[in-house]
């Protein structure tokens, strides 16, 4: 990459009031959105909720019916004003199979003007440097979504949106795109990412924005998405076969305890703990395990949309689970 650009206070991305409708059906309703310059954001949702309809948007690929906005400091109904500065991967690649991906990647190096010492670079940041000489129809489909982000990277951009980039990736695929987001944004280049694989959004993201259909529901970073949910901490026994006698007691202290696996979630506050160790050692029970609990953004969307997921915790002493979309 080139030098890192200096860094701004103005955002990478800032729309307001995006709608878009299709043949009746509307698939964005006055959408907010927000993305930090240099953040690794995620776009989180689930299927429908408008998460490709915006990236379409960002990039000139569709139009919106209604709202205003910049992209790199350039009006979003403007794209030929900051696509340069933008490199995009929207569901999967389009590559000519019976090249190889080195000569796909000098096909697009000649179509979007760049010189070939880029190529070298993007094969060598997505790990496809050795497979670069071989034809794409003897790529995996992880190869192949891995020479998409490299020909993404092709013009060096300072805003680089992935739409389900870890699709088709093995974990060690997906841990080098791990590795190759966050050298990017250490870079000063802006990621946008949606994924099916929230735990690899909650490891690698700094910056979250909710949809839900077609609008948002919460934008922010770890502290304030952290700060808009509940409170919990984790409680387990030194013996298993207490954890029902805990969780009476803890009702019994007037908490709200939820069996998850071989612990008790309690929704509380952390400067609580104390209270919750006196309440066990009470009753007689050790606590094996006693510690503040972060939830996880499967459970911060679902707590957001006001319900729960089909694996959710249960309420201690109950049978039932709720029923919700998953967020994809």
């Amino acid at each position: 990459m080139t030098a890192p650009p200096a860094p701004s206070l103005e955002p990478a991305v800032h729309v307001a009031g995006l709608r878009r409708t299709y043949a009746g059906r509307t698939a964005l309703h006055h959408l907010d959105l927000t993305v930090p310059a240099g953040s690794l954001t995620a776009l989180i949702g689930p299927n429908g909720s408008g998460k490709t309809t915006t990236m379409r948007l960002l990039l000139g690929l569709d139009r919106p019916d209604a709202g205003t906005g910049t992209v790199l400091g350039a009006p979003l109904h403007r794209p030929a004003r900051y696509l340069t500065k933008v490199g995009a991967l929207i569901e999967q690649p389009a590559l000519y199979t019976r090249l190889t991906g080195r000569t796909n990647l000098r096909v697009l190096s000649r179509l979007a003007g760049v010189d070939d010492a880029h190529i070298s670079r993007a094969l060598q940041l997505t790990g496809m440097d050795q497979q670069a000489d071989r034809p794409v129809a003897t790529y995996s489909l992880g190869m192949r979504q891995r020479l998409g982000i490299a020909a993404a990277l092709l013009t060096e951009p300072r805003l680089l949106i992935l739409d389900e980039p870890t699709n088709g990736l093995d974990p060690l695929g997906t841990a080098q795109l791990r590795r190759l987001l966050r050298t990017l944004t250490s870079d000063g280049v802006t990621v946008l990412i949606s994924s099916h694989q929230l735990n690899e959004l909650d490891a690698t993201c700094d910056h979250f924005v909710f949809l839900h259909q077609g609008t948002t529901l919460f934008q922010g970073d770890r502290n304030a998405l952290g700060a808009s949910q509940r409170p919990s901490v984790e409680a387990a026994p030194e013996h298993p076969t207490q954890l029902p006698e805990l969780a009476d007691a803890f009702t019994e202290a007037g908490y709200r305890a939820r069996r998850h696996e071989d612990h008790l979630l309690v929704d509380t506050a952390a400067g609580r703990a104390g209270d919750l160790n006196r309440t066990a050692a009470a009753h007689g029970i050790t606590l094996a395990r006693l510690a503040v609990r972060r939830p996880t953004l499967e459970e911060a969307f679902f707590s957001l949309v006001g319900q729960g997921p089909q694996s959710a915790t249960e309420d201690a002493g109950s049978a039932g689970t709720s029923q919700g979309p998953h967020p994809c």
